[in-house]
């Protein structure tokens, strides 16, 4: 059995100097014994002007605190919770980036990247170690980087695909078995089930999906029990794939590449989808430039993108990643999934949404808050669905949009969005049809 000698986290993390950027593995994955050595060395005044990257992360992230200005600067290419609100502040940054090309900032020398910290499993017989639930961009990074430091931990599972690596690309390794952080998800609630039963309405059976996470998601594939033969290549999945698994709905039979696999980037769930991945043959755990590649994606037959939204307004523009001027997430994966999913044989891109938030506000608006990012354009666009239906805008005019997104708007907007649809369009607009 291979070996390896393990130093400290205070040990390994003496490498970073002042100046230097890292990339940290993400979502419950993220190495957080190297984070905390890290943030020690900024507390004593060892560091200054070190850059920081990485996806959404689960857990603390200290570095983008406000203590910290002046030595670590967070430059996320995700805007998680843990760090929304110094970036909101100014204390940290966001990238605007598509998910897809992140690897390419790295492998384009675009953002520089000099250490990375990731996380893997133990070794097996071979040498070979596994980044387990966040490949994403950390092929890239360690690429391109000058050192490599990897905590080996026994709970991060062993999964295939990129996400293999042989340790000898590694330059420290450090020890720290402690569990993987996870995400319990909310029931659905009757609008989720709604919008999911619309949802799977557009599924067809040999579909391959792509959707994220959280409740909607999981009230979409709740429905689909009944379906045959579905796919599955998309950024991220949870528990809810599990069920379809099991059932045999899910089986990449009718995918054109990768057939019977499926393949994801990162993940976040319970411990039943880090079990679920874990030595499993079907699952391929690949880099980001794979994965997120619209090209790569509209190979698939049938590919169905499901993504959700912040607002959506009434020509067809979709902000997904601001409330306002104010970063909330990012773009994520949504316009690699929406435009490779248009262009394959068969597919469908969808855009799914409750119509009004938890607080009584319609999602649906004549023009967008002032300041929010358009991450779907007009363009871009074509099935949306809320509880209340689901309609197609490509190929329909403004005032064809207008009519057709206020029919799937809460009842008691609908009379609001089709005056300010009058007042933009004029008389004519009355007499539009759906």
């Amino acid at each position: 059995m291979p070996t390896y000698k393990a130093v400290t986290a205070e040990e390994a993390v003496k490498v970073v100097k002042s100046g230097d950027h890292i990339h940290l593995s993400a979502i419950g994955n993220a190495p957080q014994c190297l984070i905390k050595a890290l943030c020690d060395r900024g507390r004593r005044g060892e560091l200054k002007d070190v850059h920081i990257h990485h996806f959404h992360t689960e857990g603390e992230a200290p570095y983008a605190d406000p203590e910290f200005e002046g030595v670590f600067s967070h430059e996320g290419f995700f805007i998680g919770a843990n760090v929304r609100k110094s970036v909101q502040a100014g204390y940290a940054d966001y990238i605007p980036v598509f998910l897809g090309e992140a690897a390419k900032l790295y492998r384009g020398h675009y953002v520089p990247c000099n250490v990375a910290f990731i996380q893997v499993c133990p070794p097996d017989k071979h040498g070979y170690v596994s980044l387990g639930t966040s490949v994403d961009a950390c092929i890239a990074a360690m690429e391109v980087c000058e050192t490599v430091i990897a905590v080996v931990n026994k709970y991060v599972p062993r999964a295939f695909g990129d996400a293999m690596i042989h340790m000898s690309k590694i330059d420290y390794f450090v020890e720290d078995d402690r569990p993987l952080i996870e995400k319990h998800y909310e029931a659905p609630n009757e609008t989720d089930i709604a919008i999911g039963k619309n949802c799977a309405e557009l599924i067809e059976d040999g579909a391959c999906l792509q959707m994220g996470i959280g409740s909607l998601p999981n009230a979409t594939l709740a429905c689909l029990g009944n379906h045959k033969d579905l796919g599955v290549h998309t950024e991220m999945f949870a528990d809810g794939v599990i069920d379809l698994v099991e059932k045999g709905v899910i089986t990449g039979a009718n995918k054109k590449l990768d057939r019977g696999k499926i393949v994801s980037t990162f993940l976040l769930g319970s411990n039943r989808v880090y079990n679920f991945v874990d030595n499993n043959e079907q699952v391929r755990m690949m880099d980001v430039a794979y994965t997120n590649d619209p090209f790569i994606i509209a190979q698939q037959p049938k590919m169905v993108a499901i993504n959700s939204a912040i607002e959506i307004d009434l020509t067809g523009q979709v902000c997904a990643d601001s409330i306002g001027v104010k970063q909330f997430s990012g773009s994520g994966g949504q316009i690699d999934f929406v435009y490779g999913a248009s262009r394959s044989e068969g597919g469908k891109a969808i855009i799914a949404m409750p119509s009004m938030t938890k607080k009584g506000k319609s999602k649906i608006v004549p023009t967008l808050t002032t300041g929010a990012s358009v991450v779907t354009t007009r363009f871009h666009v074509h099935w949306f669905v809320t509880e209340y239906g689901a309609v197609n805008l490509y190929g329909r005019s403004m005032q064809e949009r207008a009519k057709l997104i206020t029919s799937v708007a809460d009842p008691s907007v609908r009379e609001d969005l089709d005056k300010a649809a009058f007042e933009r369009f004029g008389s004519h607009y009355h007499f539009i049809q759906k």
